[in-house]
């Protein structure tokens, strides 16, 4: 959603219209493909329809077309759809999610809050076994699945809601005050969220990295990459790895092909937007070893027992 929402329309001038539908209707033949000189992009949930195109003629006809069949609603330019809040300007397309993020403080009473600067303590470890266990766990699992929808704009969080949702089915004590630190530090800057500059190249980046042994109870690595489309922050995750890694180079050995899959997708998902990238995609890891296991394509007994299924970013360089 966030990709051709944003940086398409930010870097080409594409204009971004909302609808709605006032039937929802739940059964309908959708024809994804047309014919013409014109593109445009239609994001669909349920009854809410976003438009974007470079062509407002399109877009109009369109939402003629609409509206002679389904009765729908034009809201105009794109401002509000499903807690994210859009905002353009000639620098480009700001999206956050302030009013989901007050409406959660003020429903978990952390609107008066003292604020803090990060997220997590840099030194905390948390494990199954801290803290003293929680008589009710839904109270933290709802908050854990509305903190989760934040990180849509939010990537600064990614890396602590990942950590705390290791612990859904048996949360603590200590695993309910880390989850409300994340609070207090949204209160620091509930209108912080993603920009996508209107000056944006079209080249694909992605940056992979890990943190080799870093659960407390497996000893699993976990893996975190971010992709940038230009200047723009488009895909970004924070995830426990599967198996237990037997070395650092292994485990950011991983979260290199985790990263080139995903670059991959986006690789796909960008020709059928039909946006044309500025050369090569390009992945980036801070780690020599890691690199030289994927450039090397002679299996040793270094590397053979690492999973097949890693080894296919040899196949992608």
């Amino acid at each position: 959603m966030g990709l051709w929402k944003g940086v398409r329309p930010a870097a080409k001038g594409w204009q971004l219209h909302q609808l709605d539908v006032n039937n929802a209707f739940l059964h309908g033949d959708l024809h994804e493909e047309g014919s013409g000189n014109s593109f445009v992009a239609l994001l669909v949930y349920v009854d809410d329809v976003i438009l974007a195109s470079s062509d407002r003629d399109q877009i109009q006809q369109i939402k003629d077309h609409l509206h002679s069949t389904f009765q729908i609603k034009d809201l105009g330019n794109l401002r509000f759809f499903l807690g994210l809040e859009v905002a353009r300007t000639q620098k480009g397309i700001a999206v956050n999610q302030r009013k989901y993020a007050l409406d959660l403080l003020k429903e978990t009473g952390f609107l008066s809050s003292k604020p803090v600067r990060t997220p997590m303590i840099q030194t905390s470890k948390l494990s199954q076994d801290t803290g003293t266990p929680l008589e009710e766990n839904s109270q933290y699992r709802r908050l854990i699945g509305k903190l989760l929808y934040m990180t849509i704009t939010r990537p600064d969080i990614c890396f602590a809601i990942q950590q705390l949702s290791q612990f859904l089915d048996k949360p603590t004590t200590d695993h309910l005050q880390a989850a409300h630190r994340i609070l207090r530090y949204v209160k620091n800057s509930p209108s912080k969220g993603i920009f996508f500059p209107a000056n944006s190249s079209l080249k694909l980046r992605g940056f992979a990295d890990s943190d080799w042994a870093a659960c407390i109870d497996t000893r699993r690595s976990v893996t975190g990459f971010c992709m940038f489309l230009g200047e723009a922050l488009i895909s970004w995750k924070s995830k426990k790895q599967g198996t237990i890694s037997r070395s650092s180079s292994e485990a950011e050995y991983k979260a290199m092909a985790l990263a080139a899959c995903e670059i991959q997708w986006l690789i796909y998902l960008l020709e059928t937007l039909e946006v044309k990238m500025e050369g090569l995609a390009v992945l980036y890891s801070d780690s020599k070893s890691a690199i030289a296991i994927a450039e090397n394509p002679v299996f040793h007994e270094r590397t053979k027992h690492i999973e097949i299924d890693c080894h296919l970013i040899r196949e992608k360089l």
